[in-house]
């Protein structure tokens, strides 16, 4: 019997690896890569930034340490993470469909028989026991079972591509909410020197029209340049704590103060950026490769949907022993049995039909997605890319800007000290410095915080199997 069961089981598991696999086999969708980023100065090389770890790609240890803690304990890192495992369970749970299941039963009884069922009289009290052993197979001659465990960890794959895309936007995340910070500091640093050299120039009016050397009209010009620069410290500070406030919540901490580093004008920023091939972008990018997992899935469900057409071939054997004694339970009162089974549809009013018709459009559907998933990619790296070079040609002419109006102011003054002009003249220089100061601060942040979209739309980090832990 043993050997009657092993060479049984033997023969449809040779059968079940055999069998066909329905459905079609997935190939990639057909993507025309542009040769090179639109955008892109330099020549089209494999190198890309994307190529660097994040904590070599940023220049302040202040961010690198912010970062690291973000990767640690940030809620989204720690769902993602929570939702990889649980797909990592599905496809366990699928996969296991293609092994036999085993199971067992016991059952201990203990009573006497009615004299009118026995046909005896004083029937005798006893104990009875029972051990069972079941064995169950679907054999999966068709794929489906293969098919539906190819979906699922197509799946599980999906997810992961997704934990890898949270912790490539908690990076950036953390970065651009760090460079906002950084100018809004510089910005307040503005402020408070301007409005300190505004409290200047309206004092010495005052003190010049109670001399009656100035007029009224030149002190209320100086105060309403003093109330305009006075009145952004306050609404500065409002922001600067919203997003400490911010970061601290990407931290996973409570709102509280954050550390910092570098100057935003000391943060580093290459002239020349490598953007590698667009076709890259394809085994780069954590949504891309996820959307491809996706449609994979979608692909081995489509196989599975046409294996539903066919029948279903089982295999079930069961092995047990009955017996007033433990001891004796399988020496005597043994049973056993092996049994195959057929079972298919024959008409279920379209409802496979249908199934499959279903899987067919979500699989259409996600091939769309796939192809507009990889155009967004193709698009956001060339944005950032004009981005990089034309915000470089902004900062340039603004610099140019504030230097010119820092030497007005200079000029002003000395042409005041040497009674060539009026104090007019150096209030008109400082109020036409101030904002130029704010607009090339806003501009050197927005340079900042367009590096690191750029690192995120090329996939950086891409080679690193887990951010958190290979640093």
């Amino acid at each position: 019997m043993r050997r009657l069961a092993a060479a049984l089981l033997a023969s449809v598991s040779l059968l079940s690896s055999a069998g066909c696999l329905l459905g079609p086999a997935y190939k990639r969708p057909a993507i025309d890569s542009p040769e090179a980023h639109r955008g892109q100065v330099a020549p089209a090389t494999a190198a890309s930034l994307a190529d660097e770890p994040w904590w070599d790609f940023f220049g302040d240890d202040a961010l690198k340490a912010l970062v690291d803690e973000a990767l640690r304990r940030n809620f989204d890192v720690r769902v993602a993470a929570a939702r990889v495992e649980e797909f990592r369970a599905r496809a366990g749970i699928a996969r296991s469909e293609l092994v036999p299941q085993v199971n067992y039963q016991g059952q201990v009884a203990h009573g006497r028989q009615s004299d009118f069922v026995s046909g005896k009289t004083d029937s005798p009290t006893g104990t009875v026991f029972q051990a069972n052993l079941g064995l169950s197979w679907e054999i999966d001659l068709w794929g489906r079972i293969r098919r539906l465990s190819e979906a699922a960890l197509a799946q599980y794959l999906s997810t992961e591509e997704a934990r890898r895309g949270v912790l490539l936007s908690v990076v950036s995340q953390v970065a651009e909410s760090y460079f906002r910070l950084r100018e809004l500091d510089r910005r307040l640093e503005i402020a408070r020197g301007t409005t300190e050299a505004f409290q200047g120039t309206f004092d010495l009016f005052n003190r010049q029209l109670g001399g009656g050397v100035a007029s009224g009209l030149q002190v209320s010009r100086a105060e309403a340049a003093l109330g305009t620069a006075a009145a952004a410290i306050p609404d500065l500070e409002r922001q600067i704590v919203a997003e400490e406030n911010l970061l601290s919540f990407l931290l996973g901490r409570n709102p509280g103060p954050i550390l910092r580093g570098k100057a935003l004008n000391e943060q580093p920023i290459p002239n020349d950026i490598p953007a590698g091939l667009p076709s890259s972008l394809l085994e780069r990018r954590p949504d891309v490769r996820q959307a491809e997992q996706q449609l994979v899935a979608a692909n081995a469900n489509v196989g599975a949907a046409i294996a539903s057409f066919f029948p279903v071939i089982s295999l079930t054997a069961a092995f047990g022993g009955v017996s007033p004694e433990i001891s004796t339970l399988f020496s005597s009162g043994k049973s056993w049995s092996i049994v195959g089974g057929l079972a298919g549809p024959l008409f279920e009013g379209g409802r496979l039909k249908n199934q499959l018709r279903v899987s067919r459009a979500i699989f259409d559907e996600l091939a769309a997605q796939y192809e507009g998933t990889v155009r967004n990619a193709f698009g956001e790296v060339s944005t950032a890319l004009v981005a990089h070079e034309k915000l470089a040609q902004v900062e340039e002419q603004q610099t140019r800007t504030v230097n010119a109006y820092r030497e007005a102011v200079r000029l002003a003054n000395i042409r005041y000290l040497a009674g060539l002009s009026s104090y007019v003249e150096v209030l008109d220089a400082q109020q036409q410095l101030f904002p130029a100061e704010i607009a090339l601060a806003q501009t050197r942040s927005a340079r900042l915080v367009n590096l690191v979209i750029l690192y995120r739309a090329l996939g950086g980090g891409w080679k690193l199997g887990d951010p958190v832990g290979s640093r």
